[in-house]
């Protein structure tokens, strides 16, 4: 299995030279060549694969010798992941690619292992062209190193992503702890156990000094260097706001993971959901998209079971303890109820996760 570990690094001048050199003729040959595809298939009705495009950049290192001063494999890299990209339009998983930016807030490029070109010694990151970065060291690397994706963020800020071929981990131990979890906007998830883990709102609460910082940097004259420096603050706010919210989920997914053999959660859509403009913020804010990935990958590691049930269930309007519909329970501002058919009293939302729970595990084949 691949596992990806992230670090800081910190070129100096002359290497920080080289990954801006990089990440423009990436994004420069990624344009050409879609450009040129789009033009080949408008004149001649002919599609431009990754072969042609790459036997036809050798030709265009003659004619622009400055791409020859970066890495070669990145910019092969750069024709593959347009190739994917029109792959994915045509099997319609996304739309028609686009040209890329050097004013997108993430640049990024990635280089493959060929002939041990990329290693670490110490507390250094060898990468072609480059030589041996400082990075920050957080812990080892396990397995073998298969590629690296150097990334620059908008506050100036860079980074590797160094993927390797690591292991299966060794499996947890068997528990017989299993939970449903209700994912919500007031609480973030709501346990069948009854605990309510409450949701930090990370940028509900950066907000108001975000909206400060917005308005610092509009004042500034365009172009100006009080702009660039207002600009980076701006960024480097913003990345912390996701910093603080991604920390909380790894933290909340990995308990959650060690503590449970079975997790069973409702299939929600937040693409469709965002489009509720009262709402976007306050969803896009609680990242239940990125809270599942996490328990997806931890649970394929650690051998636990994620299972999702329908959105369509209606686990708010069953009674957990009769099994009894109560279709008036439709109504959101409905907190607590009543079962009219056993008088069992329910809090909304642990009753949603208790019947979440059960209906996995009918599903799962493990009750009847």
């Amino acid at each position: 299995m691949h596992k990806a570990y992230n670090f800081r690094l910190y070129p100096n001048k002359s290497q920080q030279t080289v990954i801006n050199q990089t990440l423009g003729s990436c994004r420069f040959v990624y344009n050409y060549y879609l450009d040129r595809r789009i033009e080949a298939y408008k004149t001649v009705k002919e599609t431009l694969n990754y072969t042609k495009c790459a036997a036809n950049l050798k030709e265009l290192k003659k004619e622009l010798p400055w791409l020859k001063a970066v890495d070669s494999i990145a910019l092969q890299q750069s024709l593959r992941d347009l190739d994917v990209s029109y792959k994915n339009f045509f099997q319609k998983r996304a739309g028609f690619p686009k040209f890329k930016s050097r004013r997108n807030n993430k640049q990024s490029y990635r280089t493959q292992m060929v002939n041990n070109n990329i290693k670490v010694m110490g507390d250094k990151l060898v990468l072609p062209k480059i030589g041996a970065v400082s990075f920050a060291k957080s812990r080892e690397i396990e397995g073998n190193i298969t590629s690296v994706t150097v990334k620059k963020t908008a506050s100036g800020k860079y980074f590797a992503s160094v993927l390797a071929d690591v292991h299966t981990p060794k499996s947890l131990k068997v528990s017989s702890q299993k939970v449903g979890i209700d994912l919500g906007l007031r609480d973030l998830a709501v346990l069948s156990t009854g605990e309510a883990i409450k949701n930090p709102k990370t940028l509900a609460e950066a907000e108001r000094k975000l909206q400060k910082m917005q308005r610092e940097l509009s004042r500034k004259q365009k172009g100006s260097k009080n702009r660039n420096k207002a600009r980076i603050k701006l960024a480097i706010q913003h990345e912390k706001v996701a910093n603080i919210r991604k920390d909380f989920l790894h933290k909340l997914s990995t308990r959650l993971i060690h503590e449970n053999q079975v997790i069973c959660l409702e299939t929600l859509s937040p693409k469709g959901m965002m489009k509720n403009r009262r709402l976007s913020k306050a969803i896009g804010d609680a990242s239940w998209g990125t809270f599942k990935q996490m328990l997806l990958y931890k649970a394929d590691w650690y051998g636990r079971t994620v299972h999702f049930v329908d959105r369509f269930f209606p686990s708010s309007q069953i009674c957990s303890a009769c099994g009894c519909r109560n279709k008036e329970i439709k109504d959101m501002t409905i907190r607590q109820w009543q079962c009219p058919h056993c008088q069992a009293l329910h809090q909304r939302d642990i009753n949603a996760s208790i019947n979440i729970l059960q209906q996995g595990l009918v599903e799962l084949g493990m009750i009847a």
